[in-house]
């Protein structure tokens, strides 16, 4: 019975070692466990930010890639427009030039020149501004002039700046000449033509 005694002690002792020993090992087994599950989570969060920057990186790339709709011109579309301001600019000089032959052929025979109208009359007194008839305001020297039918303050201009040898424009001669309006002059009507000149 000693004999029994002893192995029921043993067995006692054994059985009760063991549960601690279990619960020891439990718990380094839920502790395991939780730092495998944590490790678990930060790899899922980890394996997100990845996929969020492989998703940034594909559209940064995508925009790269694709040409601008609005906002910029090709080298293509540069020379296109530089090619157009050429062509625009050559048919301007093409049509100044013209301009400019029509206005010689005018001012020599077509409209007003300077042989088929006598040199107007210089004002009687050039010191002193013509009368205020004309215009008011202290005026340079210059010339009246009778407007004759079908004649234009352009063509008008043109001959006296031929014949004066110096630039008339039609904005002196109507700054010389208030309420004259260009589009209906009357025959006869005097107008005061400056001479830059005569200063």
């Amino acid at each position: 019975m000693r004999k029994i005694l002893f192995g029921l002690f043993i067995c006692a002792f054994t059985a009760s070692l063991a549960p601690a020993q279990d619960a020891a090992t439990q718990q380094l087994i839920d502790e395991i466990n939780g730092r495998i599950q944590n490790l678990s989570e930060m790899q899922a969060a980890q394996g997100k930010k990845i996929a969020d920057l492989e998703k940034q990186i594909s559209d940064l790339s995508d925009k790269l890639n694709q040409p601008a709709v609005n906002n910029s011109a090709s080298a293509d579309d540069i020379k296109k427009l530089t090619k157009a301001i050429q062509e625009v600019d050559k048919k301007r000089q093409d049509d100044n030039d013209q301009i400019m032959k029509e206005l010689e052929k005018l001012g020599k025979g077509g409209g007003i020149s300077t042989s088929s109208h006598k040199q107007p009359t210089v004002s009687n007194d050039n010191a002193t501004p013509p009368s205020a008839t004309a215009t008011v305001g202290g005026k340079q020297n210059g010339y009246y002039y009778p407007v004759k039918k079908d004649d234009t303050l352009d063509a008008i201009a043109m001959a006296y700046s031929a014949e004066l040898k110096t630039k008339i424009t039609v904005k002196l001669i109507l700054a010389e000449n208030p309420g004259l309006d260009p589009n209906k002059m009357p025959v006869g009507k005097k107008i005061f033509i400056p001479d830059p000149n005569a200063k």
